[in-house]
């Protein structure tokens, strides 16, 4: 599948946010969006998805136009920067909701294997985060949103939710965005860079440094 957000304006009060966006993602590729803290990345995948409506936009799936948001579709998944599990939901009963398997993930994320039957609330900052990450990556889906999926997690995890992103790519468009650059560049395919309310394509990391999102050296 290819993913196409095109000819994004969006306002707030009255001042433009973003506007000449471009973004395009598809099946077997990771497509990172990087930018500085408070330069719209968030509302842009939020548009992507269908929670924020902007006053122009575009999407075309395998180049064909599509009006309906996609949460409304079924396959598009979003990972918020916000947590969207109940605290007083059981691991246990998110895996069954989900029709995840327990035992899979326990392969991948041992030490999780004490929380079966805890309730969401008593997982730290970063096991919340790795629970819905992998929910959002391993559920059902053609295109798949993920905003800061690292952060609060340990170095040993971020490699393994890593991993879990290339394989998941393979039948997924994925989109990413995290403000720890170096895993994203790791991660991805192909890199937009949002500065100034517009996407630039960037074809050699040296950019990212012309751009001056990058200190010279930092690559």
């Amino acid at each position: 599948m290819i993913f196409e957000l095109d000819n994004v304006e969006l306002y707030f009060k009255n001042k433009r946010i973003l506007y000449g966006i471009y973004l395009k993602a598809e099946t077997g590729q990771v497509t990172a969006i990087l930018g500085r803290n408070g330069c719209g990345k968030s509302s842009l995948l939020n548009i992507a998805f269908g929670n924020l409506k902007p006053k122009y936009m575009l999407i075309r799936l395998n180049h064909k136009p599509f009006l309906k948001p996609l949460y409304l579709t079924g396959f598009s998944k979003y990972l918020p920067q916000y947590n969207f599990i109940p605290d007083t939901f059981k691991l246990s009963f998110i895996f069954k909701l989900y029709k995840l398997n327990w035992t899979v993930f326990i392969e991948k994320f041992k030490a999780f294997s004490i929380y079966e039957n805890s309730r969401f609330k008593a997982l730290s900052g970063g096991e919340r985060r790795i629970i819905e990450t992998y929910i959002i990556l391993k559920t059902k889906s053609k295109i798949v949103f993920l905003d800061e999926p690292f952060s609060h997690l340990s170095p040993l995890h971020i490699e393994t939710v890593k991993q879990m992103i290339v394989e998941e790519k393979q039948t997924k468009a994925i989109v990413i965005s995290d403000h720890m650059y170096q895993h994203i560049i790791e991660a991805s395919d192909n890199i937009y860079l949002l500065k100034n309310g517009t996407t630039k394509k960037i074809d050699k990391l040296t950019e990212l440094e012309d751009y001056k999102y990058l200190s010279v050296g930092s690559l």
